[in-house]
């Protein structure tokens, strides 16, 4: 009986560490109606205001003293994650005060961020000119590469399995 409930309390550790919740953002006073492309298009009326965004990163840049990430924004789960699979919201820019690894933060790694709008800078996407939302991260995570596959898969039962 005392191997059995070894093996039991072995089993809900496991389970529950496999259950650890992501990251925790601070949401007051965000406004979750703001979305890249609307504030590209007016960004005069969102400067100043607390926004919680996320998606897939393009390019990052050391300058120096921050670092600015292009984002490619999407739609974002209840945990805070960009669902790739909806349509993209349109870019923005994020900076970072201090350095940042561009390695760790590269072009394909999603991230979420809660940042206040500071302003907007013009680019380009390919040959078009384009208007870049810039805010400021208040708080940023970088999603771990392994999440993205560990999302699809619940499994349950007693055995060995190998996944590929």
């Amino acid at each position: 009986m005392p191997h059995l409930q070894r093996c039991l309390a072995l089993a809900l550790s496991l389970l529950l560490a496999a259950c650890a919740s992501g990251p925790t953002f601070e949401t007051a006073g965000v406004e979750r109606t703001l979305t890249p492309v609307g504030v590209s298009a007016a960004p005069q009326t969102a400067s100043g205001r607390t926004v919680l965004w996320g998606g897939v990163i393009l390019n990052t840049t050391n300058l120096d003293d921050s670092t600015r990430i292009e984002v490619l924004a999407y739609p974002l789960d209840s945990s805070e994650w960009p669902q790739q699979e909806r349509d993209p919201l349109g870019r923005f820019i994020l900076v970072q005060s201090g350095y940042l690894e561009p390695a760790s933060y590269a072009e394909g790694r999603l991230v979420t961020a809660t940042g206040t709008i500071t302003g907007n800078m013009t680019g380009r996407v390919g040959a078009s000119d384009y208007t870049y939302p810039v805010i400021s991260a208040r708080q940023l995570y970088l999603w771990p590469r392994e999440r993205a596959r560990d999302r699809t898969r619940v499994i349950f039962g007693l055995g060995v399995g190998i996944g590929l």
